[in-house]
């Protein structure tokens, strides 16, 4: 049964079709016959009761520099759609929250993937905290002593914006390094929020795992070894992915938060597993799933799809 697919997504002219989940996902789309919408986040809009989007209709191809058609641009009422895929990046800043409560107004008639309202709830850096247990030591403060603190007990750490995403603003700290209080003072002036400090994980030289997990069960991971020189492990400032197989507590930590994702309505989320610790739940606009079908894995857009079409009862 053909259904109707709006896509909050970034400029989709920008995006790396090799590397771009939500590419990924509109292809799969497409070949089940569903129709597909697009528009940007700042295209939404709550009038009277109703959520509309200007909408384009969108058909997509795996041709580099020619993968996108739009059509028409035209008002619509999302809750005609049958799925809306929110996909646009982080910042998780308030304009982001705006666009969870807006969606909120149509979910679930409108299925939203994810949950708009658990997306708002569950920020990648605060929602791995309901598993202490699993987690490596770690502080989430805007207090400087507490830092300084943590820093004497643990020695080597990673300090990082609570809000942030993909490796930005990630600072590794060894215990004799003299530009802490700068940090802190950098982070000050351009944050409100408070920072997230981890005891640093020497495991990291050994790669950052990407694991995927769709509506709560593992659906394959990817190894991101961060590049010479470098601390941080995302494949856009430099990691290399490479085909990895799961190890028992990463089967254990998946086993873990599974249910807890699928009660929330997290049908597509990516973990971050540096050596035995569980460091972040991506939630907001997860990726990864190209790339461990590049390295033998499941193919995460169809396994999506199909969870997508069981929770619509299709």
């Amino acid at each position: 049964m053909s259904l109707t697919v709006a896509i909050q997504m970034d400029p989709i002219e920008r995006i790396n079709i090799d590397a771009d989940s939500t590419f990924a996902l509109a292809l799969e789309a497409q070949v089940r016959g569903h129709r597909l919408l697009y528009y940007g986040p700042r295209e939404l809009t709550y009038r009277q009761g109703m959520v509309t989007a200007r909408v384009r209709p969108l058909a997509v191809r795996a041709t580099k520099g020619d993968h996108f058609t739009l059509g028409e641009a035209a008002g619509f009422d999302l809750s005609a759609a049958d799925v809306v895929l929110m996909r646009q990046d982080p910042p998780f800043d308030l304009a982001y929250i705006t666009a969870t409560h807006l969606l909120e107004r149509i979910h679930p008639d409108t299925l939203v993937v994810n949950d708009p309202r658990e997306v708002r709830n569950a920020p990648e850096k605060l929602l791995v905290t309901l598993f202490q247990d699993l987690m490596p030591p770690t502080l989430i403060t805007s207090d400087p002593a507490e830092i300084r603190s943590f820093r004497a007990e643990h020695k080597e750490i990673v300090l990082k914006p609570l809000y942030g995403n993909g490796g930005a603003g990630v600072f590794r700290l060894k215990p004799d390094d003299e530009n802490l209080g700068s940090l802190l003072e950098m982070f000050a002036t351009f944050y409100r929020e408070p920072v997230m400090a981890q005891r640093y994980l020497p495991e990291v030289r050994r790669g950052d795992k990407r694991i995927i997990l769709i509506d709560g069960e593992f659906a394959g991971l990817i190894n991101r070894v961060p590049a010479e020189g470098e601390a941080r492990s995302n494949m856009h400032v430099g990691g290399r992915p490479e085909a990895i197989q799961p190890s028992p507590r990463d089967l254990e930590i998946c086993a873990r938060i599974g249910p807890e994702l699928k009660a929330r309505g997290l049908i597509f989320a990516g973990i971050d597993v540096i050596g035995d610790w569980l460091t972040e739940i991506n939630v907001t606009s997860p990726t990864g799933i190209q790339e461990v079908k590049r390295f033998g894995g499941p193919d995460g857009a169809t396994l999506i799809w199909n969870a997508i079409e069981r929770r619509l009862g299709k």
